[in-house]
């Protein structure tokens, strides 16, 4: 009894020990092709994934790749291995994402992938093992007729931006701004992306840059970049149109054939307003002005005078007395520049007392007035400008 139950406590290691006969359903691999309720088309986005289940111990392992003739591909990120547990027992599984693009219409193959592996036997020898996928077949579609001779882009999902390095109809005089077109596109590769196109007007200076393009990698296919970018600068001083850019695609998801339109802009300097449409002249209304009167002007005369009484009411008049204030008609300030420009020293001071004596002696006028005494009386000083003098000593008021 004992004897029996051993043997069956030995029986699940018996049943995981290595050995060098490889059982089938110990080791698995496919190619299983994502489902679409639709035929690919040529050059149309395939989603295949390679799937491996291993219930053995791997010491190496390399995945060698059929020639996929018919076909472009890409991979979508590293292999991944993972323990995972498969009807209640623990296994390792293998994962490769991939996308392809079919060449041409028609039946094509996806050829063996072949997958290597080094195993280990009950002696712990290594020993090695190969097992393959079935090839699988494919129907592809022709392209699509719609877009006619052009370049024929199937993608998945698309994104366009239309941005400028400023307000392109409000530039400097001279300054040119950088247009940047950026397409996104789910689905294509980098190549599939149509060419640059070229920018066309009918009078600015147009730059071309070299196009740049990059991919991203996603489990739901490549997302690949296109940025097409042109320095623009109107020409001869006036404003100018950039024409509308377009192209086509076919949207793999609603299966229809469409067209994107950038649309045209105006660039121009920031003083150039736009012209009107048909060069059409706004009319100008005239209307014939007609004077007042003379009782018009004898009301305005009243209207003046009384109101310039009423803001004198109450005021004293200098009169005539008061005239000196103002330098053209003062005689004292005739008299002190007549003195100056003789070079009188003595008749300058003397008109320049006079004027404190009638005026009241102010803290800047009698400041100059000692500065004139010692620079008049002072043998080292400086000789002294009676001109400046003068202007400086009129002009002063307090």
């Amino acid at each position: 009894m004992k004897w029996l139950l051993a043997c069956l406590l030995m029986l699940p290691g018996l049943a995981l020990a290595q050995s060098s006969e490889v059982l089938p359903g110990e080791l698995e691999i496919s190619v299983e092709i994502e489902e679409t309720e639709h035929t690919p088309m040529v050059r149309e986005m395939v989603l295949i994934t390679l799937r491996g289940i291993y219930r053995r111990h791997i010491t190496r392992e390399e995945m060698v790749q059929p020639d996929l003739e018919g076909f472009s591909w890409t991979q979508l990120g590293t292999d991944t291995w993972r323990e995972e547990r498969l009807n209640g027992a623990r296994v390792k599984t293998f994962t490769r994402r991939m996308a392809i693009y079919p060449d041409r219409a028609g039946t094509l193959t996806i050829g063996s992938f072949t997958h290597k592996l080094t195993l280990t036997n009950e002696a712990d020898e290594w020993f090695e093992h190969r097992i393959e996928t079935a090839p699988v077949s494919l129907d592809v579609a022709p392209a699509s007729a719609g877009q006619g001779p052009e370049w024929w882009f199937p993608v998945k999902k698309l994104e366009i931006s239309d941005t400028w390095s400023n307000a392109p109809d409000q530039l400097a005089p001279g300054e040119g701004v950088l247009r940047i077109v950026r397409v996104e596109a789910l689905g294509a590769t980098p190549e599939m992306l149509p060419p640059m196109p070229e920018l066309t007007s009918p009078s600015a200076m147009i730059f071309p840059h070299p196009e740049k393009r990059f991919v991203e990698l996603s489990p739901f296919g490549p997302i690949s970049y296109a940025f097409w970018r042109w320095t623009i600068q109107p020409g001869n001083d006036t404003s100018t149109i950039v024409e509308p850019l377009t192209f086509r695609y076919f949207d793999t998801v609603t299966r229809e054939d469409r067209k994107v339109t950038i649309s045209a802009q105006r660039v121009a300097y920031g003083t150039v307003t736009p012209e009107a449409s048909g060069n059409q002249q706004v009319p100008v209304s005239r209307v014939q002005a007609h004077l007042p009167g003379w009782p018009m002007g004898l009301l305005a005369l009243l209207v003046f005078l009384g109101g310039s009484w009423l803001a004198v009411w109450g005021r004293q008049f200098a009169g005539l007395s008061g005239i000196h204030r103002f330098a053209l008609f003062d005689p004292l300030s005739r008299e002190l520049r007549r003195a100056a420009r003789a070079g009188e020293l003595a008749e300058t001071r003397r008109c320049a007392r006079k004027m404190l004596a009638r005026d009241g002696v102010t803290p800047a006028r009698a400041a100059m007035l000692r500065q004139f005494d010692e620079a008049a009386f002072d043998p080292e000083a400086d000789s002294l400008d009676l001109q400046k003098f003068v202007r400086s000593f009129v002009a002063a008021k307090s």
